[in-house]
C-alpha cells in the first residue's frame, strides 16, 4: 500500500468513527472510487488500533474516575476480599458508569459474533451503504429536532444506557454510523447534545478495544511502513475528531452532519 493511501484511509477512519458520517461506509465507497485495492483485514485493524488510542487518550482521566469511583467495583472488592454480607443496592447499579457501559456493550458484541461475516461481505455493498447513510441521516434529523435534550451525562441511567446500546448494534452495517446511531438514539431518549456525543464515544471505547485485541496478532504479523502511518493518522484525526465535535455541538446543532449524508449517498447512487 502506497504511503498516501494510507494517510488517507487513517485520516478517514478517524474522523468517521467519532463523526456521525459513518468510517466503514467511507472505507467501502472511496478504495472503490479511486480504484484502490481492498486494504485487508490487518490494516482495519490498525485503523481501529489508532482510533483506539485516541479515545484512550482523550477520555483518560474520565476512564480513572469512572473506574475508581465504580459502586459495583467497591462493593465487589468488600464482597469477596473482605467478606462483607452487604449486597448490591439495585438504585446505585442503576446509576454506575461502568456498569452502563458494560451492559451496553453487549448488543454490540453479539451483533459482531453473530454477523461479522456478512460485514465482511455482503454489506459491503456501496448501494447499501448509501441507503444507511441516508435512512441514518433522517433518524438523526428528527431525534436532533425532536428529542428534548434535558438529560445531562451524570443523569444516564441503566435503562437509557442499554437502549443506546441495542442501537449500537446497528452499527454492524456500513453507512448507518456507530457514532451516528447512538447519538441518535441518546437524542430520542432525551439527552443533550454534548452529552449525547460523550455517552457515544465512551461506549465506544469498549467494543472497539476487543475489536483491536481480537485481530491484533494478524496486525502484528503484517506491520510494516504503511500500518504505522495509518495507525498516526488514525489517531490524530481521530482526537482532533472528538476535541473539535464537542466543543462544536456546545453551541451547534448536527444538521451538517445530516446534510454530508444526504448528499454523499445521493452520490453513491449516482454513481454505484
Amino acid at each position: 500500500m502506497e504511503i498516501l493511501q494510507a494517510i488517507v484511509l487513517g485520516i478517514i477512519q478517524g474522523l468517521g468513527e467519532f463523526l456521525p458520517i459513518s468510517s466503514s461506509g467511507h472505507l467501502v465507497v472511496l478504495p472503490k472510487l479511486f480504484g484502490w485495492g481492498d486494504q485487508g483485514l490487518a490494516f482495519d485493524v490498525a485503523l481501529h488500533f489508532g482510533t483506539l488510542m485516541a479515545i484512550l487518550i482523550y477520555f483518560y482521566k474520565d476512564w480513572r474516575k469512572i473506574i475508581s469511583k465504580s459502586y459495583f467495583l467497591r462493593q465487589t472488592g468488600r464482597i469477596f476480599i473482605n467478606r462483607d454480607r452487604e449486597f448490591f443496592k439495585i438504585k446505585k447499579i442503576k446509576k454506575d458508569p461502568l456498569v452502563i457501559i458494560g451492559l451496553a456493550t453487549i448488543p454490540g458484541v453479539l451483533a459482531g459474533l453473530f454477523l461479522d461475516d456478512y460485514a465482511e461481505s455482503i454489506f459491503r455493498n456501496p448501494l447499501l451503504v448509501g441507503f444507511a447513510l441516508l435512512f441514518g441521516a433522517v433518524l438523526l434529523f428528527f431525534a436532533d429536532k425532536t428529542g428534548k435534550k434535558k438529560i445531562g451525562e451524570k443523569d444516564i441511567i441503566l435503562k437509557t444506557g442499554v437502549i443506546i446500546g441495542l442501537f449500537q448494534a446497528l452499527a454492524i452495517i456500513p453507512g448507518m454510523s456507530r457514532s451516528g446511531i447512538t447519538i441518535t438514539a441518546a437524542l430520542f431518549l432525551g439527552l443533550n447534545r454534548t452529552a449525547a456525543a460523550r455517552f457515544s464515544f465512551l461506549l465506544a471505547t469498549p467494543i472497539i478495544l476487543g475489536a483491536t485485541i481480537k485481530e491484533f496478532p494478524v496486525f502484528m504479523e503484517s506491520l510494516d511502513t504503511s500500518l504505522v502511518v495509518g495507525v498516526l493518522s488514525a489517531f490524530a484525526s481521530g482526537y482532533l475528531a472528538i476535541k473539535y465535535m464537542l466543543k462544536y455541538l456546545e453551541r451547534q446543532s448536527y444538521q451538517i452532519f445530516v446534510i454530508y449524508r444526504i448528499l454523499l449517498a445521493l452520490a453513491i447512487f449516482l454513481v454505484f
